[in-house]
């Protein structure tokens, strides 16, 4: 009888033997528990709490700004025109202060008590010559006197009487008499110069870095400019040498609480007198156009705006700089120009003159029109 090997192959699946399941395999290399991490509901908690926080900043902020007055009017209206000093925060109208503020400064700035601006103690005579490169002459010759009164002289006519246009001249300057007065003239503006910290130059300067010497030609001028003729010219060079030696124009520079510093006559001045020549550096006017400056002079005005030239007064300059301007918006404040600039070419290259138009007399200040050539400088603030 033959018998089952339950070892065969070929058993039966109805065997009674049981199937167990392999155990599970570990990897090689086991990698550590993660670390725990905060959850970004955590994250996003504190986030807004810090957002929130300077928001709330910043509308703390605009709301004590947005009750700034003027310290001088006690008005918080005209907030494009409050300004708000960098150190006390107060706030003051640029009509409101003395001297008025016609544009808005570019950058920091501080009012009068926060400003570091002392007053210039008056200079002495050594001082004053020093300071206008003048040498102090002992023995003086009446040549000077005897030319100016042989130009007084009538000359004889050298044409026939016929009907023509007469041209105008230019008048030399007429010094005061007084030597002593003529320093305390030029101490004044020595003192205004050094009050702004701004050397003196009785010419246009060129610095490297800016406009060099050969933008400044007549030839690029748009429209042509009318050239100063040989007599003009000559009364130029007079005046020039004139106050090289110490003869000014009978002017002084006064500090108003309104206009800040003015020029005044101190004598009697002839209408077409040449007052001053516009001294300074000289620039593109691409590299001013965010200059604060408020006394740069149009000096070439080019078909390429790139190429146009200006004349800045902010390190060098001479009295020219403190001649105010009219208001073109007041009628009224329009009769007050006595005085123009003019632009010439002079051996080809533009300069400035600045010119009488009427008789001045003494006491009175000097005005003439910022914008004779462009209409661009704000004046509806000049009194």
């Amino acid at each position: 009888m033959a018998t089952w090997n339950a070892s065969s192959p070929t058993a039966s699946p109805c065997s009674s033997r049981r199937r167990t399941k392999a155990p599970a395999r570990r990897p090689s290399s086991e990698s550590p528990p993660p670390r725990k991490m905060k959850s970004m509901a955590e994250i996003m908690a504190k986030s807004v709490r810090v957002v929130v926080q300077e928001e709330e900043d910043e509308d703390e902020d605009e709301d004590s700004y947005g009750d700034v007055a003027c310290e001088k009017c006690g008005s918080g209206e005209g907030d494009d025109e409050l300004l708000l000093c960098d150190k006390c925060d107060k706030g003051f109208h640029m009509k409101c202060l003395r001297p008025i503020v016609v544009r808005v400064p570019i950058g920091p700035w501080l009012c009068v008590d926060c400003s570091d601006q002392r007053p210039v103690r008056r200079l002495s005579q050594k001082k004053i010559l020093h300071f206008f490169r003048i040498e102090k002459q002992t023995d003086r010759t009446d040549k000077s006197d005897l030319s100016q009164e042989e130009t007084r002289k009538p000359r004889r006519r050298s044409c026939s009487l016929t009907v023509k246009k007469r041209r105008r001249k230019l008048l030399p300057l007429v010094p005061s008499d007084d030597p002593e007065r003529r320093l305390t003239q030029m101490g004044t503006l020595a003192t205004a110069l050094t009050a702004l910290g701004i050397k003196y130059i009785d010419g246009l300067n060129y610095v490297p870095g800016m406009a060099p010497r050969s933008a400044n030609q007549s030839k690029f001028e748009k429209g042509g400019m009318q050239v100063l003729s040989k007599e003009d010219l000559e009364t130029l060079e007079q005046c020039q040498a004139m106050c090289r030696r110490g003869e000014c124009p009978p002017l002084v520079v006064v500090f108003d609480p309104l206009e800040g510093y003015t020029v005044e006559a101190d004598g009697p001045i002839k209408d077409l007198t040449f007052i001053a020549e516009y001294t300074g550096d000289v620039d593109y006017l691409k590299n001013r156009e965010k200059d604060d400056c408020d006394s740069i002079m149009t000096l070439l005005l080019s078909e390429d705006p790139s190429k146009t030239l200006v004349i800045c007064p902010d390190k060098y300059g001479n009295i020219s700089r403190f001649i105010n301007g009219i208001n073109n918006h007041n009628p009224v404040a329009k009769k007050k120009q006595n005085c123009k600039c003019v632009r010439y070419s002079i051996k080809g290259e533009c300069r400035v003159l600045l010119v009488a138009t009427r008789d001045i007399s003494k006491g009175e200040r000097l005005y003439y029109d910022y914008n004779g050539y462009e209409h661009e400088y704000p004046t509806h603030h000049f009194l």
